[in-house]
């Protein structure tokens, strides 16, 4: 019974860390739920390969002084800071690593020794480099990998795609290159994608992510190509793609009035459409569109979004913007650099309807 509520807390402390709340009463289960993980942790002796495991990754990265607490012969799931979690039995199901200051090691191999993994977090290491080891194709039961703000090189392993328990899989602003395997998209319960920050190039390949509330995060790449019409299924959440070089109309297959979506970011490519009777969500809370190459009018379906964040700027629209409803939370700066937009809260139009055409 302790091992599965010490899990399900992983995965929610997991959750949270990969989509930050944003309100008090998230923060407060946060918090509540790191302390019962870490009582009912450091409460058990933990499994004597697992600590010799550990022992090879501070070895690894160089005995980092933030690691000062794991030494031999002693508990290693009370070892703190980071974090390190296990089952009621001893092994290490959670092991979190950051901001650990000095490091200048290739990722530790020995990571990939903790066959009982379920959630891995390793965040702000700037001195990780070099590809990710095979090593860690051996940890079978991990549910998250998330990996952020490193200088981990070479491209997507394909052999990430045999850790099917993977739901989240975050290896971001980082210096990945070549292109995304298409073998991902054969994790059965991959809801969370992000790969954003890297160098990744070619086409995005369709069938990325299953299961309800998808986030797919591949921003601030190079990727090429048009955008899969998969990416418009009902279950996805978050499509983040902006900064890219991206080409082609998703609007058919992605925008329905009925569609679930609540972020989409696609600014910085190279998208061609005409939004004029494009019908956006109304479960959008962000919008951003900005630097493409979209024509036509500002659709009059954003009257009905109560959008948070509206971005269509430096685009090919003309028209008069429509008004009323939730257009009013709109400045000139979700607008500006456009052909020939006018109308609150641009300067209003002229007699034929136009201003500058």
């Amino acid at each position: 019974m302790h091992e599965k509520q010490n899990t399900a807390a992983l995965v929610s402390l997991s959750a949270m860390a990969a989509d930050p709340p944003s309100s008090s009463w998230h923060a407060l289960l946060c918090l509540t739920l790191f302390s019962a993980v870490v009582a009912s942790s450091s409460a058990m002796d933990c499994d004597g390969d697992d600590r010799a495991a550990l022992l090879r990754v501070k070895a690894q990265l160089g005995d980092p002084v933030q690691l000062s607490s794991w030494l031999p012969a002693t508990n290693c799931c009370a070892w703190e800071p980071p974090a390190v979690f296990c089952s009621a039995a001893g092994r290490v199901t959670g092991l979190a690593l950051s901001s650990l200051d000095g490091v200048r090691a290739p990722v530790p191999p020995a990571l990939g020794e903790l066959p009982e993994l379920v959630i891995l977090q390793v965040q702000s290491v700037r001195g990780l480099s070099g590809p990710i080891p095979s090593s860690f194709g051996n940890l079978t039961r991990l549910e998250d990998l998330n990996i952020a703000g490193t200088s981990i090189s070479g491209p997507v392993p394909d052999f990430l795609a045999g850790l099917t328990s993977l739901r989240t899989l975050v290896i971001a602003d980082g210096k990945l290159a070549g292109p995304i395997p298409g073998c991902l998209g054969s994790l059965p319960g991959l809801r969370y994608l992000d790969l954003s920050g890297n160098m990744l190039t070619g086409a995005i390949p369709p069938g990325l992510l299953h299961g309800s509330f998808r986030f797919l995060i591949l921003a601030n790449n190079q990727l090429t190509g048009e955008i899969p019409s998969d990416c418009g299924d009902d279950d996805v959440d978050t499509l983040d793609l902006s900064r890219n070089r991206l080409t082609g109309d998703p609007s058919p297959f992605l925008f329905g009035i009925a569609k679930p979506l609540a972020k989409v970011d696609l600014s910085w490519n190279e998208l061609e459409f005409d939004m004029s009777d494009v019908s956006f969500p109304h479960h959008l809370t962000f919008l951003d569109l900005s630097h493409n190459r979209i024509n036509g009018s500002v659709a009059k379906s954003l009257m009905d979004v109560k959008l948070e964040h509206l971005d269509v700027s430096y685009n090919g629209l003309c028209g008069e913007i429509p008004a009323g409803r939730f257009m009013s939370a709109h400045g000139a700066e979700s607008y500006e650099q456009n052909r020939c937009l006018c109308g609150t809260p641009l300067p209003p139009c002229t007699t034929g309807g136009i201003l500058g055409r």
